[in-house]
């Protein structure tokens, strides 16, 4: 498999010359520890994370600096931590030039490079545009695993998981983060929904698309403002059946 074929489309991102209050306050209202940061004709620019966050003059967590540290690395070094811990816009604390993918990264390159750069996510990229990431999950782990025994999905299937993003996405209630995997026919759905009608409508909308088998819905849904997420009916039952 490769990582078009599970990436999500539709990236939450921020922009360079963004506040870190509105890009902290997108991580938190959608529960994602990082945004891709792309200038306003979509190229990639940089990546801002949590880690981005910890040393921070507002909650007091500078890094120590010692009369060694100065000698070594000179001035300078203090002036670069300065900006990053004071800083107010995006583009002075993020992470230039972050690892990125292709779109057709075989799923081991995308977790070695994972597990190589210790990152979470990698923004996946068509000519420096921003067109997708990659998440690290469950998900991505067990698919990866399973792409050394089973054959890659095949052109039809790479035609009806095209089909079902397409209708999906282009709806309000579409899932955000949203994640179409098909495999001779049999299509998995992941995301976030915000309301539990959302479940049926995306549901539907791969069904009804030619060559689909049958549709297994792995959408948790989530309250943005409490935090609260619940795992999709299915996936519930299976842990239940798995427990016992």
């Amino acid at each position: 498999m490769y990582a078009h074929q599970i990436m999500a489309r539709k990236v939450l991102s921020t922009t360079p010359d963004s506040t870190i209050l509105d890009a902290a306050n997108i991580m938190l209202q959608h529960r994602v520890s990082g945004l891709p940061v792309v200038d306003r004709d979509g190229t990639l620019v940089g990546i801002i994370t949590e880690g981005d966050f910890l040393h921070r003059s507002e909650i007091g967590t500078e890094r120590k600096r010692n009369w060694l540290a100065t000698f070594v690395l000179g001035p300078g070094k203090w002036a670069e931590d300065y900006v990053f811990e004071h800083g107010r816009k995006v583009s002075e604390i993020m992470t230039r030039a972050p690892v990125t993918v292709p779109e057709d990264a075989s799923l081991t390159t995308v977790v070695e490079l994972m597990e190589k750069n210790n990152v979470k996510r990698l923004p996946v990229v068509r000519g420096g545009k921003l067109v997708g990431i990659i998440t690290r999950s469950n998900l991505l782990r067990t698919v990866a695993s399973l792409a050394r025994d089973v054959p890659a999905p095949t052109e039809n299937d790479d035609h009806i998981r095209r089909r079902i993003l397409d209708e999906i996405e282009r709806n309000a209630w579409s899932p955000l983060g949203l994640t179409v995997i098909v495999r001779d026919g049999i299509v998995h759905l992941s995301g976030v929904i915000t309301e539990s009608r959302f479940r049926k409508a995306a549901i539907v909308a791969a069904e009804n698309v030619p060559g689909v088998v049958e549709v297994h819905d792995h959408l948790c849904w989530g309250d943005s403002f409490s935090g609260y997420y619940l795992k999709s009916p299915e996936d519930q039952e299976l842990e239940e059946k798995q427990a016992h």
